[in-house]
């Protein structure tokens, strides 16, 4: 899996994003963003990567944020979509939006071009930032299975008899 992320060159504030959001919810949006997270966990751990689209479906945010601060939001995520993205949302409250993608081996060094989405899914995204005369950056990147980790202490931990991971 490859994660697709377009880092627009403005910053979102947090009071902004909160700000468009409706102050209840109804049970209908409750029931189904609900739902979406069954979807996503089973996406997950079955590697059933299709049914992300819908995992990542939202009525809770993405409708008001998208409607009223990032207009090319649901552009972006159709185009990315419609490029070979398995899903595409905002990422957090938002300005980025992140797009996953997949290819036969899983790894953009080990894979063959024929193999892999994330080009065309960048490029998708990047055109419709163009429309919307949105500046900003494309990474693409794969997500990690493990948090973060200490790669450096000072005094080390490692000694000449016994060598912690990553030699810290």
């Amino acid at each position: 899996m490859q994660a697709v992320l377009f880092i627009p060159d403005f910053i979102g504030k947090t009071a902004d994003a909160r700000g468009v959001l409706q102050p209840t919810v109804t049970r209908q949006e409750a029931a189904f963003n609900i739902g979406r997270v069954a979807f996503l966990v089973h996406a997950l751990c079955t590697g059933n990567l299709d049914n992300l689209r819908y995992g990542v479906e939202d009525k809770m945010h993405q409708p008001q944020r998208g409607s009223k601060l990032y207009k090319y939001l649901y552009p972006m995520i159709e185009a990315a979509q419609n490029a070979g993205a398995s899903c595409a949302y905002l990422s957090g409250a938002g300005p980025t939006v992140m797009a996953l993608t997949s290819g036969a081996t899983g790894d953009i060094f080990t894979q063959r071009e024929t193999e892999r989405t994330d080009s065309e899914v960048a490029r998708a995204m990047l055109e419709i930032a163009d429309q919307y005369g949105i500046t900003g950056q494309l990474l693409v990147t794969q997500p990690v299975h493990e948090g973060a980790r200490v790669i450096r202490v000072d005094p080390p931990f490692s000694s000449d008899v016994i060598t912690y991971r990553d030699n810290i």
